[in-house]
């Protein structure tokens, strides 16, 4: 696939891969070192705007995109379309769009995407930040080693057909559901606005429908980036077994941190999570 780049002022403003449109924004110093910050579900890179201002303290220039599904010009239909490899290459354009490699960051289906974009192009991934999701071969054994199977029951509920599409996009069930999960008013009114009103939530729940469509090889692909994870105590999703399991697939430096926090930790620790990205960005030095 062919990648253009939209320049505005040297800031990279959208790219394509798949014939598809991703908006990107792209803030902090131009010469700063490139952090690239995947969001998760439901949300889009509006999540990273309370640790993005952190970073750029320090001097690094993030670039975050609204990822397939989120974009209004990257929505393709079925399920097929979404399947990690999809994501993956999303991703990787993006890297090829920034024109070295980066420091990696994702949360929650954007640490998902991380884990696999870094395994598969260990070229463009100096170190990696995941938030929350833990290597994926580390969650799949927490299924049998923890209760994480009982906490994932959502996952099954996704895979229905036409009932997730009418149930999530209930503004009043949206409402209740995020903020029993530990979301404030702001972030439950940018899910709102910027997933469900925009028309983004159905194709978003594709995400999970292609959970099964990759090869299941690739879920077993060790990290060579230096890597930091970040797991938060008060995580209703994810229990702390795949945090531990973690460290046996990453052939580097390995860091596990621990947070007083919900899921949503962009949000609630901003500058914790900021220190924590810097730290490890910090360990290979920050150089461009």
């Amino acid at each position: 696939d062919v990648c253009t780049v939209r320049i505005m002022g040297d800031r990279i403003d959208t790219f394509t891969n798949d014939d598809l449109t991703f908006d990107v924004t792209d803030e902090g110093p131009l010469d700063g070192t490139p952090v690239v910050l995947l969001h998760g579900w439901p949300q889009t890179a509006r999540s990273w705007t309370r640790v993005a201002p952190h970073l750029h303290e320090r001097g690094y220039r993030t670039i975050a995109p609204n990822q397939r599904g989120y974009s209004p010009g990257a929505r393709p239909r079925g399920r097929f379309a979404y399947r990690m490899s999809a994501l993956v290459g999303d991703t990787a354009a993006l890297l090829d769009a920034v024109g070295q490699p980066v420091h990696l960051v994702g949360h929650d289906w954007g640490a998902a995407v991380a884990w696999s974009t870094a395994a598969a192009h260990p070229e463009s991934v100096r170190t990696l930040t995941s938030v929350s999701v833990p290597h994926p071969m580390a969650f799949v054994r927490s299924l049998v080693r923890s209760s994480q199977a009982i906490r994932s029951y959502y996952m099954a509920f996704f895979q229905l057909p036409w009932i997730p599409e009418a149930v999530a996009t209930r503004p009043d069930f949206a409402r209740r559901a995020l903020r029993s999960s530990g979301m404030d008013d702001e972030q439950i009114a940018d899910v709102l606005r910027d997933v469900i009103d925009s028309g983004a939530m159905p194709y978003s729940l594709n995400w999970y429908r292609a959970m099964y469509l990759g090869n299941p090889r690739d879920a077993t692909q060790q990290v060579v980036a230096p890597t930091t994870h970040v797991w938060s105590t008060r995580d209703t999703a994810l229990v702390r077994k795949g945090a531990e399991l973690t460290a046996d697939y990453v052939a580097a430096d390995f860091t596990l941190e621990v947070l007083d926090a919900t899921h949503w930790i962009p949000e609630e620790k901003p500058a914790e999570l900021a220190d924590i990205i810097a730290a490890r960005v910090e360990s290979v030095g920050t150089r461009t």
